[in-house]
C-alpha cells in the first residue's frame, strides 16, 4: 500500500492555522516566513532534552565552551550578509542597522569566550574574624541549569541571541523564545549552532506566541526577559512564585539634557542617532530632549535640518535608507496617538507627523516643539521615530523633569564641562548615563547596563551580565580541624569567657571610619 504525502499548505492556509505563525515583512507586507507555534508539550520536550544535555556541556569547562564561541564569532563574520538580510526581512530596519546587530554578535561571541572564565572563576574571600582563622573561604559560580531567554521584536539578534551567548558561556543549556513577530533570526541562530557543531540540545529555539513563553517560564531554572514593563511585571511575579532568578530589561523614556555650554553640533548629531536608531524602536532610544533656554532655538534649528535630511523608506542596500518601517502594527498606532495628542494640546510638528501612505508601516520622522512635560509624548514610551524637545530654565529643571517618569533605563548629558556632566549624571535616575555620547555604552561589554524603577532588574554585560545565569555557592574549608571548638557543645563557662574576651580585644575599640 502506498501513501501520498499531504500537499504543502498555502500561505493563506497557514495564516489561519493556529499551529503556525506567519511572519510578515513590515516594509512591504510580503510573507517573510512561517514558523511553528509550539504548545506546552513541545516546550516540555525541549526543556527535558536541554536538561539532559546540560551536564556534559558544563563539564567542558570555560576553555572547552570558548572554542564553540569562537566558532560562532567566525560564523557571524562569514555569514554577515545572510544574518543582516534575515533581520531586515522580518524587522524592517535598514541593512546598515541590521549589520550593527551582526557586529554585536561578533563582539559578544569574542568577549564572552575571553571573559567568562575570569568573571566566573572561584573567588578567595579574606576575613578578619578570629573565629575562622586557618580556614579557606571560597565563592564559586555554578551554572543555573536550563536558562530561558524571552526576547523582543525590535532587535532580533542583539536582544535575543545576545543573551544566549553569556548563558551558554556560563555552562547552561539555553532555550530562546523569540517574539512571534520576528522569530526568523532566532531560527537562523539554531541553524548556526548546528553548523558549528554545538552539542545537540544545548541550544534550542521555541517559536510561538505568549502561551509558548508562559510554558517556558514554568520550566526553566533562570530567565532573561526583554520587553514591555507590563509583561515584565507579570513574568517577574511568576518567577518570584517559582523562586527562580529573573533579569529584566523593560521600557524606557530616555532623556537627553543639552546644557547651555554644550557643543550643539555634537549634541544634535548624537541626539538624532539616539532618537532615530531603528526608527526609535529601541529601549534606550532618546525619547525626549530637555534644552537650556539660552541655546534652545539654535539647537531646535539644527535638529530640524537634521530631521529633514533623513531618508525614509525600504532599505535596498547599505546607505539607502535612514528611517525604516515600524515592525509592530500596534506600535504604529501608539506613535500616531502620541503625536496627535501632542498636536491637539498645542505642540507643533516641525517635520513629519503622519503615517506614510502606501505599502509598509512607515511613520514620518517627527520633530515636536512647544510640548509640555505632561503630554503623553513626554511621559509614556513612544518607541517610534519621534522626538519632542522641551525648553527648560536651567540644569535643576532639566534634572527634575528627566527624573519625573516611572522609567529609568538610560540618559545622556551634553556639556563641555566634564565635571558638570558627571555631577548631573549622578543625579539622574537612570541605570546608564552617557556624557557627550549616546548608545556607545552598549558596545562596551565590560560595562553593566540595566535599568532602575520600571525599566527593569539586573543587567547585561560585565560580571553581572553572566553571573545572573549562575548559582552562587560559598565553600568553607577547615584546613586544620581540631576535635572540638570553643563555640560548640557541650558549653562550658571557661570557653564562653574566653570567647567574650576575644571579642572585646578584637572589636572593643572601633576603628575610625575612612572618609
Amino acid at each position: 500500500m502506498t501513501t501520498t504525502a499531504p500537499a504543502p499548505k498555502t500561505s493563506a492556509e497557514l495564516s489561519h492555522d493556529p499551529g503556525f505563525i506567519q511572519v510578515e515583512n513590515p516594509s512591504t507586507g510580503a510573507v517573510a516566513g512561517t514558523v511553528p507555534n509550539l504548545d506546552e508539550a513541545a516546550v516540555d520536550a525541549l526543556v527535558a532534552a536541554a536538561r539532559a544535555a546540560q551536564p556534559a556541556w558544563a563539564e567542558l569547562g570555560f576553555s572547552g565552551r570558548a572554542r564553540y564561541l569562537r566558532s560562532m564569532q567566525k560564523w557571524f563574520i562569514d555569514n554577515a550578509d545572510l544574518v543582516a538580510e534575515t533581520i531586515h526581512r522580518e524587522n524592517g530596519k535598514s541593512y546598515d542597522e541590521a549589520h550593527i546587530e551582526v557586529a554585536y554578535g561578533v563582539m559578544a561571541s569574542a568577549f564572552w569566550a575571553r571573559k567568562a572564565g575570569s568573571y566566573l572563576a572561584d573567588e578567595r574571600v579574606r576575613t578578619r574574624s578570629p573565629f575562622v582563622l586557618g580556614r579557606k573561604l571560597v565563592i564559586r559560580y555554578a551554572p543555573a541549569g536550563v536558562v530561558g531567554v524571552i526576547g523582543p521584536w525590535n532587535n532580533p539578534l542583539l536582544n535575543n541571541f545576545g543573551d544566549v551567548i553569556p548563558a551558554l558561556a556560563a555552562g547552561n543549556a539555553v532555550i530562546l523564545k523569540p517574539s512571534e513577530i520576528t522569530p526568523l533570526t532566532s531560527v537562523l541562530m539554531a541553524r548556526m549552532t548546528s553548523e558549528i557543531g554545538l552539542p545537540a540540545d544545548v541550544f534550542a529555539v521555541a517559536t510561538g506566541d505568549g502561551e509558548t513563553g508562559s510554558a517556558l517560564v514554568e520550566r526553566v531554572d533562570a530567565l532573561m526577559f526583554t520587553g514591555s514593563t507590563r509583561t515584565g511585571k507579570k513574568v517577574a511575579a511568576r518567577c518570584g512564585e517559582r523562586l527562580i532568578p529573573v533579569s529584566l530589561e523593560l521600557g524606557g523614556k530616555d532623556p537627553a539634557i543639552v546644557l547651555a555650554d554644550a557643543d550643539l553640533d555634537r549634541a544634535a548629531h548624537m541626539t538624532l542617532f539616539g532618537a532615530m536608531h531603528n526608527s526609535g524602536q529601541t529601549c534606550t532610544s532618546v525619547e525626549r530632549v530637555l534644552v537650556e533656554a539660552p541655546v534652545y532655538d539654535e539647537f531646535v534649528a539644527k535638529m530640524q535640518v537634521a530631521f529633514e535630511s533623513l531618508r525614509m523608506g525600504e532599505s535596498t542596500g547599505l546607505g539607502t535608507s535612514d528611517s525604516g518601517s515600524l515592525t509592530f502594527l500596534p506600535q504604529l498606532r501608539t506613535v500616531t496617538s502620541h503625536v496627535q495628542d501632542a498636536v491637539r494640546a498645542g505642540a507643533r510638528a516641525l517635520t513629519g507627523g503622519a503615517v506614510r501612505e502606501g505599502a509598509g508601516r512607515f511613520f514620518e520622522p517627527t520633530l515636536l516643539v512647544d510640548v509640555d512635560e505632561d503630554m503623553d509624548c513626554m511621559t509614556q514610551e513612544t518607541f517610534g521615530p519621534t522626538l519632542p524637545i522641551l525648553k527648560v530654565a536651567d540644569e535643576e529643571e532639566a534634572i527634575r523633569i528627566a527624573n519625573s517618569t516611572s522609567f529609568g533605563l538610560q540618559a545622556s548629558v551634553y556639556t563641555k564641562d566634564k565635571k558638570r556632566g558627571q555631577r548631573v549624571a549622578r543625579r539622574l535616575h537612570a541605570g546608564t548615563v552617557t556624557i557627550n555620547d549616546v548608545l556607545a555604552n552598549y558596545f562596551a561589554l565590560e560595562l553593566p547596563m540595566g535599568g532602575w524603577k520600571d525599566s527593569g532588574l539586573g543587567a547585561r554585560h560585565g560580571a553581572e551580565g553572566i553571573r545572573k545565569f549562575t548559582k552562587r555557592q560559598s565553600i568553607l574549608v577547615t584546613n586544620f580541624p581540631m576535635k572540638n571548638e570553643l563555640h560548640t557543645m557541650p558549653f562550658n563557662a571557661g570557653s564562653q569567657a574566653l570567647m567574650q574576651k576575644i571579642v572585646k580585644v578584637v572589636y572593643g575599640r572601633p576603628r575610625r571610619t575612612a572618609r
